[in-house]
């Protein structure tokens, strides 16, 4: 484990402790539940990339990894401190670190449609009606031929993920602790567009 890893653990577990409903795990996920998700859609071909509860970065790194050159990566993190160590852990041009809730997602992209959204957010945490809210705003901004992929300890949000878009595929990651419920969401009834 690196040291950049341990600080930004500290960091994760300190806000864990400070607000664990806005959290919603002890640890990071880990790096093969982030390959295991970002399997589910080309992230190659993505051009404007949103990541929501970006946390200490497991999921901004891989996405980076992944993502064009010429792409753009929006990383929202509520957690002032988390943001913060994320920005400065984390010098990337294509990246924007934005501390703010995920029900703002639209007005941060002004106008533009997210090819990809990739999701950390604790849904069986939050008030449902926040919950709703932000996966509303996901559906309503992603593009057409785009993908939501959200990451969830738990299937309860499954049945939200349904009732909010066309296709749902689901996958388990079990080398996680605790282990991980992965989802595609797409708009279009098919998804064929943006398989993984």
């Amino acid at each position: 484990m690196t040291t950049g890893d341990r600080g930004g653990r500290r960091r994760f577990l300190r806000s864990f402790f400070a607000s664990p409903r806005q959290v919603g795990a002890v640890l990071p996920t880990s790096r093969h539940t982030v390959r295991n998700t970002l399997s589910l859609a080309p992230l190659d071909r993505a051009r404007r990339v949103v990541e929501i509860g970006a946390g200490t970065g497991v999921y901004t790194r891989g996405i980076l990894d992944r993502i064009p050159s010429d792409a753009r990566l929006l990383a929202f993190e509520i957690d002032t401190n988390l943001a913060r160590g994320l920005e400065a852990g984390l010098p990337d041009p294509r990246l924007s670190v934005i501390n703010d809730s995920a029900t703002e997602l639209a007005r941060h992209l002004d106008g533009e449609a997210a090819d990809l959204i990739v999701s950390a957010v604790p849904f069986t945490s939050l008030p449902s009606e926040v919950g709703s809210e932000i996966l509303g705003v996901c559906r309503d901004v992603l593009a057409p031929d785009g993908a939501m992929l959200v990451l969830q300890y738990s299937p309860l949000v499954e049945r939200k993920l349904r009732q909010t878009f066309d296709s749902v595929e689901r996958r388990i990651s079990v080398l996680n602790v605790p282990p991980a419920f992965l989802y595609a969401c797409r708009t279009t009834a098919d998804g064929a567009v943006l398989q993984g």
